[in-house]
């Protein structure tokens, strides 16, 4: 399907407010999956994410949230944990099973109606529409997010979701990301598919805050890309936040700049152990699939709130 979750044993839902310009966004593994993290952005919003280094004594994960609402967003890893509660997942502690469920922001309260974010009811509601098919664009934790950020709204273009996923031999990898940058996306032979817009063109980011000397102060707090990348590759705690270092490659590809101090930029990494793989291998093809999923995010967003998307603005 070109999706994450053709790496079996994963499922994707999303929960999403249009009129909020709001939503978010969880990769389901009930099943349990060894996962990592690696955080590169200045700027992150997290839960559950020390307990993915190695040598703490939780081994897997069963499910990771992406979402909206900035630190407030967090609240809706609660019904993601219901929801795996009511169906006997989660860390076995001998009295009851608890569900581990690393989560992450991203900022998108001046996009819409910002008294409103997502909490445990979108959380849950997120986790019942799970599946193996994935919405991408302006669905879930993508809903409000935005790009180009330098200039302030005024400059904005639509963000997303989007999700990829590359396959060699019976090793099988995948991503998905959530594009709220406060740079530009970049496509094939880095042409700006959506970013900072100035006098009906797409003049580049770097190329502007080169020529004002000016690093977009205003947008300090609007932005974040987040991701998870997965394989069914057999891989430890260590070797996962290894895969998510190397798949951070695809944000570099993508995004322009990437992993500013603006930005909390953050790669989860899930392995679920169905094969014997090649770790650089896995990560190669991770990182590719993140790229590919980056660009989808934009390039499958529709104009929200009056903010303009890469295929209204490319028309």
């Amino acid at each position: 399907m070109g999706a994450i979750t053709d790496v079996r044993g994963l499922l994707v839902g999303h929960a999403t407010d249009v009129a909020a310009l709001t939503g978010c966004t969880v990769i389901l593994c009930p099943a349990g999956a060894t996962a990592g993290v690696d955080v590169r952005g200045g700027a992150p919003g997290t839960r559950e994410t020390d307990l993915l280094r190695a040598g703490r004594l939780v081994q897997e994960v069963h499910g990771v949230l992406l979402t909206g609402g900035s630190a407030f967003g967090l609240d809706a890893a609660g019904g993601v944990m219901r929801y795996l509660e009511e169906r006997g997942a989660g860390f076995d502690t001998g009295l009851l099973k608890v569900p581990i469920v690393p989560a992450a922001v991203l900022y998108d309260l001046g996009a819409g109606a910002s008294g409103i974010r997502p909490g445990p009811d979108m959380g849950y509601a997120a986790c019942l529409a799970a599946g193996t098919e994935v919405a991408e664009g302006s669905v879930g934790a993508g809903t409000g997010a935005t790009v180009g950020k330098l200039f302030g709204a005024c400059s904005w273009m639509k963000g997303g979701v989007g999700t990829a996923s590359r396959q060699s031999g019976d090793l099988v990898c995948g991503a998905i990301a959530a594009v709220n940058a406060f740079g530009d996306v970049l496509g094939e032979g880095g042409r700006i598919l959506a970013g900072a817009r100035q006098g009906g063109g797409l003049p580049g980011t770097a190329n502007l805050m080169a020529q004002i000397g000016d690093t977009g102060k205003e947008s300090w707090p609007l932005n974040t890309t987040l991701a998870v990348v997965a394989t069914n590759a057999s891989l430890d705690k260590g070797a996962a936040s290894a895969l998510a270092v190397m798949a951070s490659a695809g944000l570099g590809r993508t995004l322009s700049p990437a992993f500013s101090m603006f930005d909390g930029d953050i790669v989860f990494a899930l392995a679920t152990g169905e094969v014997e793989g090649d770790l650089n291998l896995a990560g190669a093809l991770c990182a590719w699939a993140l790229a590919e999923a980056v660009g989808r995010a934009v390039t499958e967003a529709v104009s929200l709130g009056g903010i303009p998307a890469a295929r209204d603005f490319m028309a």
